[in-house]
């Protein structure tokens, strides 16, 4: 063969391989662009874009402290006559204390913050039985005050020996001092508050609070959260929080307690893929709940240019998404496709600030506001049980229409709804359900257009999945009319004697918001105004919550 044909034939083969590894280049690129935009996303991007992990950042923080008190459990000259005394032991938990002794005896002990008014002396007793190393978790003093508790101590023998000792507290922070507290009703006798219960209130940002029947602040976090505390495993707390207060964004959770020792820690990157440039977000938003695995179920934003329409299972113990459901997967493409993004660019065409699991049936109860829909969904299938909404029956697909609950006659068509919860059902039977929620009264696509906006109201409702029908059995709220209407955010909550405490969140335009507690009866037992506007720190929710329970024992030489 001549030079020159060599030199054909390479050059030819060059190009060859130069065309071959352009379309390559196309093909991946296309590929990869593709994949970046395609909705829904797959559940490896979705992943990806969260990029949750576990972390001990703040474990490592508190070793010191907790070594501290290790020690302080070995140490004999700390006895019920001197005992060691550390108030905030963890430095976020400013209304509670430490106190460690040592007995002769075997010994269980209780003790009691003395209140300043009738009812409200917050009283424990120490998880764990007789033991002659005892750990005292103090809860539940005031701010800014010498308290007075009184320790009793009994031994096996019968004999009870008692100590009071003075505890000291600081002043309150400027967001929580600010959050003006106002009671107009407290009615002790009927209230559910217990021995040692208080009405923690879960704020939109800025420091969470707890307060007593005369409304004082008897707890507080230093770490600030958004939406999200939530009773957990062993008597502690899940909180969304910052890793400092000037952070932009909430993408710490902590495992915690109410002293703020931290068990366990997660963290998530919150990436977005592509609409927003790779800028970080905040991924959890709305709700938390705890499985029964002990993992968590959490309501997130994907990444993608639709935002709070997802959720994920994330393993307690590496801190990894294990499952993704995306809403977008489950309902109509039409329900979601043409819905308009909003002022920020994110399409929020669900909403979901709720999730429930009821364990009858391993499946899971959400809240969609920007549809004015509930809906039950089989955790292990994803399949749809049942679905409440305004949308006529007739406008669904055909595949969706035995899914929709019928109402019967007197039975109220939610709008911009908030805090789905499951209730007990007496019956015992397969087919009946009893469900509570937060109706804003709001109608943003399905409401009734009707009432939107004349009132808000907590709501009971009973499903029959038989029949398919749902039946309002109990409501509170309307009688209140505009006063107490509130566009977003609310939750309602049954008590341990049937009452229910109702979170009206941000009344009048986010001036107050407004926590009433009525009996079986609709009758006000208790009513408090809080003022927080300056803070734009709403109460998203609240809680009657034991401070502690009887599955909280604290243990400095156990993690």
């Amino acid at each position: 063969m001549s030079h020159k044909r060599k030199r054909i034939t390479l050059v030819a083969i060059i190009g060859l391989v130069l065309v071959a590894v352009g379309l390559t280049w196309f093909q991946l690129n296309r590929s990869t662009k593709t994949s970046a935009t395609q909705l829904p996303l797959t559940e490896t991007q979705i992943k990806k874009n969260l990029a949750s992990k576990k972390v001990t950042t703040r474990a490592n923080q508190q070793k010191s402290a907790t070594a501290t008190y290790q020690k302080a459990t070995t140490n004999r000259r700390y006895t019920l006559a001197n005992p060691y005394i550390k108030v905030n032991p963890y430095g976020t938990s400013p209304l509670t204390a430490l106190v460690i002794f040592r007995t002769s005896q075997a010994a269980k002990v209780s003790y009691t913050v003395v209140g300043k008014s009738a009812k409200t002396s917050i009283t424990n007793t120490v998880n764990g039985g007789y033991q002659t190393t005892h750990q005292v978790p103090i809860v539940g003093l005031y701010a800014n005050t010498t308290n007075t508790v009184r320790l009793t101590v009994t031994l096996k023998s019968g004999e009870v020996i008692k100590k009071t000792i003075q505890l000291k507290t600081g002043a309150l922070p400027k967001y929580v001092k600010s959050a003006t507290v106002t009671v107009s009703k407290s009615d002790k006798t009927k209230m559910s508050i217990g021995n040692n219960k208080l009405t923690i209130i879960d704020r939109t940002t800025k420091e969470p609070f707890a307060i007593d029947a005369d409304g004082n602040v008897r707890w507080y976090s230093t770490n600030y959260s958004q939406h999200t505390i939530e009773q957990w495993t062993g008597g502690h707390i899940m909180m969304l929080t910052k890793k400092k207060q000037s952070s932009d964004v909430y993408n710490d959770l902590i495992e915690t307690d109410y002293l703020g020792r931290v068990y366990r820690e997660y963290t998530f990157s919150g990436s977005t893929s592509s609409t927003d440039g790779g800028t970080e977000t905040t991924v959890i938003h709305h709700d938390l709940i705890e499985l029964p695995n002990h993992n968590s179920l959490a309501t997130v934003s994907d990444g993608s240019k639709y935002k709070e329409d997802t959720m994920v299972e994330i393993s307690h113990k590496t801190g990894k998404i294990v499952k993704v459901i995306d809403l977008k997967k489950l309902l109509p493409k039409s329900m979601w496709s043409a819905f308009k993004a909003g002022s920020d660019g994110k399409i929020d065409w669900f909403h979901q600030n709720s999730i429930e699991y009821d364990k009858t049936d391993n499946s899971i109860l959400i809240s969609g506001r920007n549809q004015d829909m509930i809906m039950k969904i089989d955790y292990a299938t994803k399949k749809i049980k049942w679905i409440y909404s305004g949308k006529k029956k007739a406008s669904w697909p055909k595949a969706y229409r035995k899914l929709i609950l019928t109402p019967t006659s007197g039975t109220t068509i939610t709008g911009g709804q908030h805090g789905l919860t499951l209730l007990a059902d007496l019956t015992r039977n397969a087919s009946s359900e009893n469900i509570m929620l937060y109706d804003n009264n709001t109608a943003v696509s399905n409401g009734d257009k009707s009432t939107s906006g004349k009132y808000s109201q907590a709501v009971k409702y009973h499903i029959d999945t038989t029949k398919m029908t749902i039946t309002q059995t109990w409501a509170y709220g309307k009688s209140l009319g505009k006063t107490n209407f509130t566009n977003i955010i609310g939750y309602a909550e049954e008590e341990s004697n049937g009452n229910v405490l109702i979170d009206f969140g941000m009344k009048k335009n986010g001036q107050e918001s407004n926590v009433i507690e009525v009996d079986k009866n609709g009758n006000q037992v208790f009513n408090a105004t809080i003022k927080n506007a300056s803070a734009k720190a709403y109460a998203y929710r609240a809680y009657r919550v034991a401070f502690y329970n009887n599955n909280y024992q604290f243990d400095a030489n156990k993690d």
